[in-house]
């Protein structure tokens, strides 16, 4: 028998005979989630004995002989070439931290459907029970054959940059952690807009990152490859630079291509005179901080649920203001990017998401606000229905003129 889920806040958690009462009854997301979000739904119909002839034996056996004698029909004859792996560890889950897979499968529920609703792509939750980046390089290597794609989801830094290093090297098919590009692609549209309402290009800009994790290092390098005229990150002791004697082998490379300046010092010292900041961090700054940045500057304030700068004081100071919340203009939401991204990747069969693919993403994501840019309006909402397709088109017209599209 299942135990049931009481709130130990609730004065009232039994019902009249006495049992528990479940967290349904309070808490309207415990409904929506009860037995699950998602489906699987058969595209064909099995009505009777030739349809089920067709779909199963003896019918199935010539497709599969087929795919046995020409393996690149899998694609064609199997939902393979549509269909996402969405894998996780369970160790670094939205701001709940390392929660276990269990735990975590709610949000990896949560990213398919998104993937259906926003890209039309069928996408299945994988949480795995192990933690070292070996054995999920091994795993997901194994369970490859079935998917299109895989998208890592919710893994830990730094283990999250060697585990899809190790699967982009071994695999022939597109491997994309979210949290780092999905981030990175939103947030360079956002920013190519508010430069253009400013008259500016992102060549004029020089940009400080709060937080040297999975998104703070993929936004760094996403920033430098589209031209950014500088760009210092900064984790909790204080600017990455190479004179620093602590760094992770993921924080010296990043000081190799950041900070032209040479900035040394703590995040607040890397704000004065700075065009924009881009928090990740999770962390508070200091109002004075912002005050000290350029006049004009841009603030992205993108920790949940609690901005690194409430918005309130930032626009005391910057021209735009953006944050990963959605009761708030101009959210920062991976939504906006990994529906279309892989969609467009999968419709030309591509091998790999490269960094072209990544910036055009963007670059399609930007030209979606169009001539309605405004400071409140730099970055369109996850419900506007050309996202998806402009993402999608540009995506695949980047693959093939880079030469890793199939088809």
């Amino acid at each position: 028998m299942a135990a049931e889920i009481v709130n130990p806040r609730s004065d009232s958690s039994t019902d009249q005979d006495g049992g528990a009462e479940p967290l349904d009854s309070f808490d309207p997301a415990f409904a929506l989630h009860r037995g699950g979000k998602m489906a699987v739904q058969a595209t064909v119909p099995v009505r009777d004995k030739d349809d089920l002839s067709l779909a199963y034996t003896p019918g199935v056996a010539r497709v599969c002989t087929a795919i046995a004698e020409q393996p690149e029909l899998v694609n064609d004859y199997t939902w393979k070439s549509s269909v996402v792996a969405v894998v996780t560890d369970g160790t670094a889950v939205l701001g709940l931290g390392d929660i276990g897979p269990e735990a975590s499968l709610p949000v990896m529920e949560g990213k398919a459907i998104l993937f259906k609703q926003f890209g039309g792509v069928d996408a299945v939750p994988i949480a795995l029970a192990c933690t070292d980046a070996d054995e999920i390089v091994e795993t997901v290597v194994r369970l490859a054959p079935s998917f299109g794609g895989v998208n890592l989801e919710d893994i830990s830094a730094p283990r999250c940059f060697e585990i899809e290093r190790k699967l982009q090297e071994r695999l022939d098919i597109p491997v994309f952690h979210d949290d780092q590009h999905g981030t990175a692609v939103v947030t360079l549209a956002a920013l190519r807009n508010a430069a253009r309402l400013s008259g500016r290009t992102i060549a004029e800009l020089r940009a400080v990152i709060s937080g040297a994790g999975a998104a703070g290092v993929a936004i760094a390098k996403m920033l430098v490859e589209a031209g950014i005229g500088d760009v210092a990150v900064a984790d909790r002791k204080g600017i990455v630079s190479a004179d620093r004697q602590d760094l992770t082998s993921v924080k010296r490379e990043l000081a190799e291509f950041t900070n032209k300046a040479g900035l040394t010092g703590t995040l607040e010292d890397a704000l004065d005179g700075a065009d924009v900041f881009i928090g990740v961090s999770g962390g508070t700054v200091a109002e004075e901080a912002v005050a000290s940045m350029a006049k004009g500057a841009f603030v992205f304030a993108m920790a949940n649920p609690n901005p690194e700068v409430h918005p309130d004081v930032a626009h005391k100071y910057a021209a735009v203001v953006a944050t990963g919340r959605s009761d708030f203009p101009n959210q920062i939401n991976n939504v906006l990017a990994f529906p279309g991204i892989f969609a467009g990747a999968l419709q030309v069969r591509a091998s790999r998401i490269t960094e072209g693919m990544k910036i055009a993403a963007a670059e399609a994501l930007a030209g979606v606000v169009g001539d309605d840019l405004a400071a409140d309006y730099v970055i369109p909402s996850p419900f506007d229905e050309r996202v998806a397709p402009a993402v999608t088109a540009a995506v695949a017209a980047a693959a093939r003129a880079e030469g890793v599209a199939r088809r």
